[in-house]
């Protein structure tokens, strides 16, 4: 009798939610697409409706201004969301957000989302572990246009995607990503661009072999002064 008891109250125990496994499959307000480069998972102006969420791969966000000058404004990888406006009020897309390699992206409707923030405590202060995340990573990248020098920031962002600074490992190889995309993320020429990325090659900062290849040392240019 007593084991009876013991089974039934083992039964009764709720599973504990788990963000990552909500994460990572489709479900009632979610569902999953891939994309390749240069696919376009939204566009500047569309209506803000969902949110999403980078099962792998990377995604740039760019921002087109009234006189067609593009720049991006944003480079996101697995793990990130984006697009999160949509729960603030924003009825349409401020930026555009296009596939910088093969990427597994999952689309959260914003009222399915929305009832899992209220609902799910866990998911709730992982999701805002993110938004703070972005809001310092946004305000570092002010900081490094206003007072570096470009080189510094070439330097930065080859860290930035090769992961260096994240949770996890560093990923050795980087995405292909062109030197007129980081001449657009930096804020200066394609010429400039060329000139550091063979100074660092140089140097033994990066290496090219079937990809850009990005070590550790180039820390070495971020840090000096």
């Amino acid at each position: 009798m007593m084991a009876q008891r013991k089974i039934q109250a083992k039964r009764q125990i709720p599973k504990r939610f788990d963000p990552k496994r909500f994460l990572a499959k489709v479900g009632s307000g979610r569902s999953v697409a891939t994309y390749v480069p240069p696919n376009r998972i939204f566009a500047q102006g569309d209506p803000a409706n969902a949110v999403f969420y980078i099962q792998e791969g990377q995604v740039k966000l760019t921002v087109v201004s009234r006189q067609g000058k593009e720049a991006v404004i944003g480079m996101l990888g697995a793990g990130d969301f984006f697009g999160e406006g949509c729960l603030a009020g924003q009825p349409m897309r401020m930026a555009s957000a296009a596939a910088m390699s093969e990427c597994s992206i999952m689309k959260l409707e914003k009222a399915a989302l929305i009832r899992v923030l209220r609902e799910k405590p866990d998911f709730s202060e992982m999701f805002l572990m993110h938004v703070l995340s972005r809001n310092i990573r946004f305000e570092a990248d002010l900081v490094d246009q206003l007072f570096n020098s470009s080189e510094k920031r070439l330097a930065r962002v080859l860290l930035l995607l090769a992961n260096f600074g994240k949770a996890g490992e560093p990923q050795a190889v980087i995405p292909k990503i062109s030197q007129e995309t980081l001449a657009e993320i930096i804020g200066t020429t394609r010429s400039r661009v060329s000139f550091f990325m063979n100074r660092f090659r140089k140097m033994g900062f990066i290496h090219y072999n079937g990809g850009l290849e990005v070590h550790s040392s180039l820390l070495n240019v971020v840090l000096h002064d």
